[in-house]
């Protein structure tokens, strides 16, 4: 194999990376969308939805996520 197929692997690889990107609030949304391929509004619209019941069930999983998922560099 050689090194620009090598190197093209390799960059597949790091874009598949979940990272939060630069966002309203903590960029949860920007980095799902990245590493699904969606627009970031999709996830955005999912989460208003899960905060209309009383808000734990939107607010939970976006902090936790905030928490985990790492900082795009």
């Amino acid at each position: 194999m050689s090194s620009k197929e090598r190197s093209a692997k390799e960059v597949i690889v790091e874009q598949k990376k979940l990272r939060r990107q630069k966002g309203i609030i903590a960029g949860v949304c920007g980095g799902l969308g990245v590493f699904f391929g969606l627009p970031a509004f999709w996830f955005r619209l999912i989460f208003l939805i899960l905060l209309a019941p009383g808000g734990l069930p939107g607010l939970v999983p976006y902090i936790v996520l905030w928490i985990i998922i790492p900082k795009k560099r």
